[in-house]
């Protein structure tokens, strides 16, 4: 909607402000009373408006930092990730140099060890055969 849109906020504010210089002027020359001009009722509209405009741009603002702040934290979080996934990488090339390494050497072979208690293989219960006679 254009009316969210900084760039119209700000056209409407000089409108409203036009208006207002020129209402005041008008009521100078007819050398009004100040206290009748601040009475006055196209014054006092005018000026409602350019509040409630100041108030509309203010929140534009906030909202266009806000979102400033967001693509700075969403780029930061892609740094973090792209950097992680490089060393993610640089691990991943290490590891396959080092288990190159170890393939070269001549390595005694471990003993098997003992499964820990209440871990040893089941044995299969066999089936008891039926009598044929």
């Amino acid at each position: 909607m254009a009316s969210k849109l900084k760039t119209t906020q700000l056209k409407r504010k000089e409108q409203y402000q036009r208006r207002l210089e020129n209402r005041l002027s008008l009521l100078a020359q007819r050398k009004t009373e100040p206290s009748r001009i601040e009475k006055d009722p196209l014054v006092k509209n005018l000026r409602a408006n350019i509040e409630a405009t100041d108030a509309r741009l203010k929140a534009i603002a906030k909202i266009e930092q806000r979102t400033a702040e967001l693509a700075n934290i969403k780029a930061a979080k892609a740094e973090a990730a792209k950097a992680e996934k490089a060393a993610a990488l640089g691990k991943r090339a290490e590891g396959a140099k080092e288990k190159g390494k170890e393939k070269g050497k001549d390595k005694e072979k471990e003993p098997k060890k003992a499964p820990a208690e209440g871990k040893e293989k089941k044995e299969k219960k066999k089936k008891p055969e039926a009598d044929a006679t």
